[in-house]
Formats: C-alpha cells, structure tokens, sequence
C-alpha cells in the first residue's frame, strides 16, 4: 500500500502542469468464479462427462483526471486455476493492457478519447464490453464526442494491423476487423430516451490467391427506452447490408421488453427477440443471418451461451421470448429468466423433411448477496430442455441427457488509495 501511494504520488508529480488540479486514485478488481458445465454452449454428447474448473480475474485501475485530462490505465491477469504449475517461472497468460486511453476534452462540448478503451452503447446488443467473460472485450480506437445538453454524438474510428509493417502483408488481417467506423446519437425527451446508431466494419480476406481484398457490413438502427414509477420499457431493431466475404449481406433484427414494478420489491417483465437467419433450402450464397458484431451476447438469449456466443453464425437466426422476474430484499437479489426458442427459419432433418421450429426451454435463475460495498457474492443455475430440432442445429445424438449449467462468484473491489 504505501510503495502504491509512492508511486501515484510520483505520478502526480511527473505530470504536473502549472497549478491544475489533479487526481488519481487506483482500485483492484480480483474475481474468482466456480462453474460447472454439463451441455454448456452446447448439448451434451454420450458418452462425455461434465467438467469443471475455476477461472479468475484480477485487475488493477488507475484513473487519473486533472482540468481537461483524463487518462485510463487497467492491467489484468485471465488465469484458470491450475493452468500454471506452483512452480512456475512464468504465467501462462501473463499481464495484459485492458484499457489504456487518454481523452481531452476541447470545451464543455467537445471531447476526444484515444487508446485501448471500452465502447458500449445502450443495453449492449450491437457494442458491449462483454463483462462476463473474464478477459472482457475493448478496442483501439479513437472516438470524438460532441456533448450539448440532453444530447450526445460520437464518432468512432478504428485502424487495425498485426505488425508494423514494412510492406502490405500477403496474408489476411483474420484476427479482428481490419477497420471500423460507427456513429451513435442519444438524446432524451423527457422519460423517453433515443439513440440512432451507424456501423461500417471492414473485415479482409483473400478473394483468390494472393489478392487481399476488404469487405464492408453496415449495422444501423435505433435503441429506445422508457422509465417512469412502475412501468418500464424498451425496443431496438437494427439491420445490416453490405458484403462479407464476397457476399450480400441482408439481415435485421428486432426486440423489445416491457416490465412492471409489482410492489417496491418485485418487478416482472416480458421480453421477445428476433434474429433474422437462413431457411437450409435455400441456395442462395446471400447472407441474411443477422450478427450482433460486439454486443454482450452472454447477457441475451440464456445464460448457458446456445446462441451467438462463438456459435449459430450464419445459422437460421432465432426467436427468444422470455419472462423476467426480479426481486429485491436489502442485500439480496433474486432473478428467474424462463426463455422460450424457436427458429423463425426453415431446419432440415437427415432426410430433407422439414422439422419443428421449436428449440427447446431454458431456465435460468441467479441470485446475489452484497456482503459489503466492495464485495458481492453471486450464484446462477441454468438448464436447457432441448428439442429435436435443436439437437439436429448442434449436431448432437441424444436430447436425453441432462444439460445444466452452474456456477458461484465472488467479487472483490477494493479501492487501494485516492489522491488529489
């Protein structure tokens, strides 16, 4: 604690300019979690065993801020425990650069925000920091931010390469975009809140040997939210064109949540999402499955990740309708979230004979207990009671087996110092 303030204190020091005021404080994030997984992402096979393992984040933020400065730095370590021996002279995963951004800000207005940085927007469908997973997700990128009064527009912009190169590699940028530019616009009108989103991204890849070439998809559409007393809600639809691949791009999606406060403790909502997809007949190389790019994918359609999570890509999209029950008592909270999935497009059996559009159910119930301010302790426990049809899309023999999903969080989030 005391080499910590030495250093923050050194910081300050370095980075003075004339009298402004400054401050610079740091905080841990360490959070251990448990999970047992027996058809996690996936039906479970015969003859396959459930497994279970723990996984743990451990991240150090400082955060500095002085008249017009803010800067963001955030170190993590993603470890499995037991992936390293206790011996070890090096870890597996070692120490990475999470956030790493300064932003200046011009006037009261105008902003600008350059670095590794977090971009999330709205309920997190089309740009989410993914918070779940332990490693999270954040970009290099630029953004510049025009704020006046009950409104905001921010413009991203983003350049990626694997190397600094001499000359243009002759292999394609496969790890991540190869570009992206986006546009996002909020306002409010009253308790009625709007956003406006445009998304190009480039991807590259190698339309015949040798010859790179990058294509571009657009994603845009609109988020709105309501709030009052009880009464909640909220709708986004988004489409996408352009090409991926050397292919067409024509796919949308829609979804929207209602929910009521049934006393100060108890609130229930209803929920439906449609994710346009591909009917298996057809032959056409369009692609008309709808991707949600960088959105918190883990946090929609079921916690045991069947759908959008690394998986059903340029498959035959999805409608989820779900129950969202929620309730509240001092340092508790308890959810139940009953989803219910059918496939809005055409799957085919071993025979070519249409199948059932239903899916199958899951449930997922979660609860969570504030120990103190800086310590919460979470649990979940999901099952998915799958369908045939389902079984066929994940290419899995026997729907009778048990496929449940379980796991236990405790997170801790202690700030070391705070200094100005």
């Amino acid at each position: 604690m005391k080499l910590l303030k030495i250093i923050g204190l050194s910081f300050l020091g370095m980075v003075s300019i004339g009298t402004y005021a400054q401050e610079l404080d740091a905080n841990l994030q360490l959070r251990p979690r448990y999970e047992y997984r027996n058809g996690f992402k996936s039906l479970m096979p015969n003859g396959e065993m459930a497994t279970s393992f723990v996984s743990q984040r451990s991240r150090l933020n400082f955060n500095y801020k002085q008249e017009k400065l803010k800067a963001k730095l955030t170190f993590q370590n993603i470890r499995t425990w037991g992936d390293v021996a206790t011996t070890t002279q090096v870890d597996k995963n070692g120490i990475a650069l999470f956030e790493a951004w300064a932003q200046y800000d011009f006037d009261a207005k105008w902003s600008a925000r350059l670095g590794r940085q977090v971009i999330s927007y709205d309920n997190q469908r089309i740009f989410g920091e993914i918070d779940w997973a332990q490693q999270g997700q954040s970009h290099d990128a630029a953004v510049i931010t025009f704020h006046p009064k009950n409104h905001q527009l921010d413009l991203g912009f983003a350049l990626n390469a694997n190397a600094e190169n001499v000359l243009e590699p002759k292999i394609a940028y496969t790890t991540n975009y190869k570009n992206l530019q986006y546009a996002w616009y909020h306002t409010q009108f009253s308790k009625l809140n709007l956003s406006l989103l445009l998304l190009n991204t480039g991807y590259e890849f190698e339309k015949t040997i040798g010859n790179l070439e990058i294509d571009y998809k657009q994603t845009f559409g609109t988020y709105l939210s309501f709030k009052e007393k009880k009464w909640d809600a909220n709708f986004g639809a988004y489409g996408q064109t352009g090409k991926s691949a050397d292919k067409k791009v024509n796919a949308w999606y829609a979804g929207a949540f209602l929910g009521y406060a049934v006393t100060n403790t108890f609130k229930a909502g209803l929920g439906y999402e449609y994710l346009s997809g591909k009917n298996q007949n057809d032959s056409s190389f369009d692609i008309k499955s709808f991707s949600p790019i960088f959105g918190t994918n883990h946090g929609f359609n079921g916690f045991m990740d069947y759908f959008y999570v690394g998986n059903h890509q340029n498959s035959v999209g999805l409608q989820d309708a779900y129950l969202k029950l929620n309730y509240t008592s001092n340092k508790w909270q308890f959810t139940l979230m009953p989803h219910v999935f059918n496939a809005p497009n055409t799957v085919l059996d071993a025979s070519n004979n249409e199948m059932d559009s239903y899916l199958g159910t899951e449930l997922d119930f979660t609860a969570s207990y504030t120990i103190q301010k800086d310590i919460v302790a979470s649990a979940g426990y999901s099952q998915m009671f799958a369908s045939g049809t389902l079984e066929r899309l994940k290419n899995v023999a026997d729907t009778a087996n048990t496929n449940n999903w379980a796991w236990v969080m405790v997170s801790f989030s202690p700030k070391i110092f705070s200094l100005k």
